[in-house]
């Protein structure tokens, strides 16, 4: 027989942010014990229920009883069991241990030698045997960091658990799981279901929590309703909303039968900055936040509620109550912070250590300064205005605002530099220089924003990496992985030398308090960086190509490798990628100092003839490549593949005589020096 089989666990409310995560893991690892265990079909899916007081798993199509297994041991080599007509001892011991005869053994091939082998067929055993280990495997594969016991039970688990449901068909599997038994029967919604729940069929477990229990199991199904429901609601007042994925996850984790309601705030509170009043509607309270057709914050909000009153006037004003103390809170923090200008709150920064080893918030900020203005200078911006950026980006950590909510960085620094009569590129840029904040995001606008927020990430890569605390495999705590991908994604977008910029970085902290490389090998971090930002657009081959050169300005990169794509693609391409390796190989292995090519020592017409290509050519390529025409460049190299070819073919590089030896090898120095004018072409070769 097969049937659905059902397993619900009722618990206390569980974290609601790791709802999603424990439910999928404990639906997870069910399935699979069951399908290795040959319970279930391979290809059985797992539907998965999780509310704030349930986890729970049904799987289709699952066996009463396993399938019998055919099991066979395998012995000693058949060469060596039998002696002089008689089974050795090693054999005689198999025999014994399979509870058999040696005349009841079989010889097997195991792919290597034929082997003596026992085959016997085991029976099936019952689910119900089998059930309760696999859900309490289930249960410690959680990934739950802390646990606790309730009552006076020794019993572990996230949070206390009421009751257990394990369910095939329509018949309960007795178990114990977390010191309950199983039955068939669970508790629905804390306040609108009336009793226990009686689930009749494995297969009727979602309708009956529905209908009876006031529950919508599904979180998937949960969460799809809240955001129609959401959106009906934000619809007809012509807004839309101002929410995260996460808070839709969040909330839905907190409600098993969802009711959105309509609420609002005192208009007052707009004088605030919406970012702020957005922040404390979803952060604290789970609200979602309503925006205009210009994308003005609305003084309406939406909640999502837990009951169904049939006045809900009650739950709208407590929940109006809540936000207006948080409101007020907000806007007495702005008010407070307005009262003072953001550069008289610099010298509370010396009172912030930064790092110990290289100094306090103020003594960063003073780097930031000089570094900022250096960029923009590399820019062609006011370097003043820059300086001036970078001096007040930091400030706004100790006011009140950014206290209570640090997320607002940046964000309260623009307000309050606008409030002070900073310039508007000086504000703009206070926000902006954090971006980009992860993986893609908007990149800050303007150059003096772009000035301040590659100062303050080359700063910090620069300076942790330079006091030893280098990212290794996956640990990054100070995130100079992401600081270095946002500093690539900006130097790929703006005219700037970024070897020179890294000294630059480098010297603006105290003599000794860095390493000696550190410009160096930040370089090389950043290559890195580069070469995996880079992979999600272009070949392997062709990266490898360009940044093999080092490249220092980035935004010259996307072209090049544009070019080496297009000469991939010439019918001379693979021959010249592969001359150039011999070439490469060969001036590898010279000795000494390579020097200029004598023309009065070619010797062979072919080695004349690719000299005379050579400095003909060169001229043309240097000019394409002055004119940043990298695909023009590379597509003169198509020319050299005659000459090329004749001089491997008709002339011996390693002559016996020294001096014509290293003159062709002077000439071949000379070839390679214009194949990797644009890219080393050696990398393009199979």
């Amino acid at each position: 027989m097969n049937a659905t089989l059902l397993i619900e666990l009722l618990t206390e409310e569980l974290p609601p942010k790791a709802l999603p995560r424990l439910a999928a893991s404990f639906a997870q690892t069910i399935a699979e014990e069951l399908k290795k265990m040959q319970f279930a079909a391979a290809d059985a899916e797992a539907v998965v229920y999780a509310s704030p007081r349930r986890l729970a798993v049904q799987l289709s199509g699952v066996l009463a009883v396993q399938p019998e297994q055919r099991i066979t041991r395998q012995g000693p080599a058949a060469a060596a069991g039998m002696k002089d007509g008689q089974p050795t001892p090693a054999l005689a011991g198999f025999a014994r241990s399979c509870g058999v005869d040696v005349s009841e053994l079989s010889i097997v091939s195991n792919g290597k030698q034929d082997v003596y082998a026992y085959s016997s067929t085991k029976p099936g055993e019952a689910l119900s045997a089998q059930l309760a280990d696999v859900v309490s495997l289930a249960l410690k594969k959680l990934p739950v960091p802390k646990l606790m016991r309730w009552g006076d039970s020794d019993v572990q688990f996230v949070r206390p658990v009421h009751g257990l449901i394990m369910l095939h068909g329509d018949k309960v599997i007795d178990g114990e799981v977390l010191g309950l038994k199983s039955g068939s029967a669970t508790r629905g919604h804390r306040f609108l279901s009336q009793g226990d729940v009686a689930i009749a069929n494995a297969d009727a477990y979602a309708r009956a929590m529905h209908e009876q229990g006031k529950v919508i199991a599904s979180f998937d199904a949960r969460r799809e309703l809240i955001r129609h429901k959401l959106a009906e609601a934000a619809a007809k007042l012509g807004a839309t909303i101002a929410a995260p994925d996460e808070l839709f996850d969040e909330v839905t984790a907190l409600v098993e039968w969802p009711v959105v309601l309509e609420a609002g705030f005192e208009a007052e509170f707009l004088q605030v900055p919406q970012e702020c009043l957005i922040l404390t509607m979803q952060q604290n309270q789970k609200y979602f936040p309503l925006l205009d057709k210009n994308g003005k914050l609305m003084n309406r909000f939406l909640l999502v509620s837990n009951v169904d009153p049939q006045d809900p006037s009650f739950v709208i004003g407590g929940n109006e109550r809540v936000l207006r103390a948080r409101l007020s809170d907000a806007k007495f923090f702005f008010e407070q912070d307005k009262k003072h200008r953001l550069d008289s709150r610099l010298p509370r920064l010396a009172n912030v250590v930064y790092h110990n080893k290289i100094g306090s918030l103020l003594e960063r900020v003073e780097r930031l300064q000089s570094i900022a203005g250096a960029i923009a200078h590399e820019l062609g911006a006011d370097a003043a205005l820059a300086a001036r950026a970078a001096y007040l980006a930091k400030a706004d950590l100790v006011s009140d605002m950014v206290g209570e909510f640090p997320e607002l960085q940046g964000i309260m620094g623009m307000y309050y530099a606008q409030h002070d009569g900073e310039h508007a590129e000086v504000a703009a840029a206070i926000e902006g220089h954090y971006h980009p904040r992860f993986a893609g995001d908007t990149l800050p606008e303007g150059k003096i924003a772009t000035a301040a927020a590659l100062a303050d990430k080359l700063e910090a890569i620069v300076g942790i990496w330079g006091i030893g605390l280098i990212p290794t495999g996956d640990k990054d705590p100070f995130a100079l992985r992401r600081a270095a991908l946002g500093v690539v994604r900006m130097a790929l977008e703006a005219d700037l030398d970024l070897k020179r910029l890294l000294a630059v970085v480098a010297e603006a902290f105290p003599a000794g308090k860095l390493s000696a490389n550190v410009a160096e090998e930040v370089f090389g971090f950043m290559m890195d960086r580069l070469k995996n930002f880079l992979a999600a657009d272009y070949k392997g081959d062709e990266i490898d190509a360009v940044l093999a050169l080092s490249p220092s300005r980035l935004n010259e990169v996307r072209a090049v490798l544009a070019a080496v794509a297009a000469f991939k693609s010439l019918p001379e391409a693979a021959a010249l990628a592969a001359a150039n390796k011999r070439v490469n190989n060969i001036l590898k292995k010279a000795e000494g100092e390579i020097g200029a090519v004598d023309a009065a020592l070619l010797q062979e017409a072919a080695e004349q003839a690719l000299y005379a290509a050579v400095q003909e050519l060169a001229p043309a390529v240097e000019a394409k490549f002055a004119a940043h025409d990298f695909a023009g460049a590379l597509s003169q190299l198509a020319s050299l593949k005659a000459p090329v070819d004749a001089f491997f073919d008709g002339v011996m590089v390693m002559a016996e005589d020294a001096k014509v030896r290293a003159n062709r090898i002077a000439l071949l120095a000379s070839l390679a020096a214009l194949f990797n004018r644009v890219a080393d072409i050696s990398l393009l070769a199979e």
